[in-house]
């Protein structure tokens, strides 16, 4: 990715008749989708002075752009604020929840965990081990409803005076519409327990996967009333481009993005300076 403006520039710049074509095959091979590619190249194209970087970096920039202020999670009028956390296994979900809940402890926000994935071996004692360490309390639930656990934690967070409800949910894929369905349930039973609740409801999304989150986004913001997403694994790829793709595809911000595995790699998404090093390296 690091070559990709002077690539472009190359290209672009010789202004010969398979231009735009080798330019489109450049983005879509960076994951950018054939609605972002035209948007871009439409924009870069009628750069005059030559300076394709500059162009490049502003085109995606706009694209980015003009979602309100991707950092600032919600806080309900009474507590505790409920953040739902969504996702098909693998992209990172729990970990995610992990840096969320130490960036709100940061804040100055105290936090408890739902351990609402009932569905996959192993996933209640992963969240409760990041609990023990974030040093935070986790509601596990006995049954294998997680509607029950989200209620069970809202309502433990509620009598323990707690600021926010962090739901850890199972995954799904974005074509089981089945367990879909289970995921509107803990929904609509959050929705019952407070004004405007869930106050966040928060899709993670693997980055190495390129056009696929795309299709993961657009199925569940179908599906789902999200408030934003979280792309993961951006630190070892170089298919970033999804990331402009997703902002084409989905009504929906992106918030964050992780660049690592340690609780301080959850950048609050910001559009120059991503377009910069999407661009530039």
């Amino acid at each position: 990715m690091a070559a990709l403006w002077e690539r472009l520039g190359r290209v672009l710049g010789r202004r010969h008749a398979g231009a735009r074509e080798e330019a489109e095959r450049i983005l879509l091979e960076a994951d950018f989708g054939v609605a972002a590619t035209a948007a871009i190249l439409e924009q870069v194209a009628r750069t005059s002075d030559g300076d394709f970087q500059a162009a490049l970096e502003q085109a995606v920039a706009r694209i980015l752009s003009g979602r309100g202020d991707p950092g600032a999670l919600a806080r309900a009028a009474e507590p505790p604020s409920v953040m739902l956390v969504f996702g098909v296994n693998g992209v990172g979900k729990t970990t995610t929840i992990a840096k969320l809940a130490h960036r709100l402890g940061r804040e100055g926000r105290s936090v408890l965990l739902a351990a609402a994935d009932t569905f996959r071996a192993g996933a209640r004692e992963q969240l409760e081990i990041w609990a023990d360490r974030l040093g935070v309390p986790c509601v596990r639930g006995t049954g294998a409803d997680p509607a029950a656990v989200a209620f069970d934690a809202v309502a433990a967070a509620r009598a323990r005076g707690v600021d926010s409800v962090l739901v850890d949910t199972a995954g799904r894929l974005h074509t089981e519409e089945r367990l879909l369905d289970e995921l509107k349930k803990v929904v609509r039973v959050v929705a019952k327990q407070g004004p405007n609740a869930p106050h966040e409801s928060l899709l993670v999304l693997d980055g190495t996967v390129g056009q696929n989150a795309v299709h993961q986004a657009q199925a569940f913001a179908a599906a789902l009333p999200l408030t934003g997403l979280i792309v993961t694994k951006l630190d070892g790829t170089a298919k970033g481009g999804s990331v402009v793709a997703l902002q084409r595809a989905v009504p929906v911000p992106v918030r964050f993005v992780g660049t690592g595995e340690g609780l301080e790699d959850l950048e609050v998404f910001d559009a120059q300076s991503y377009a910069k090093r999407l661009v530039s390296g």
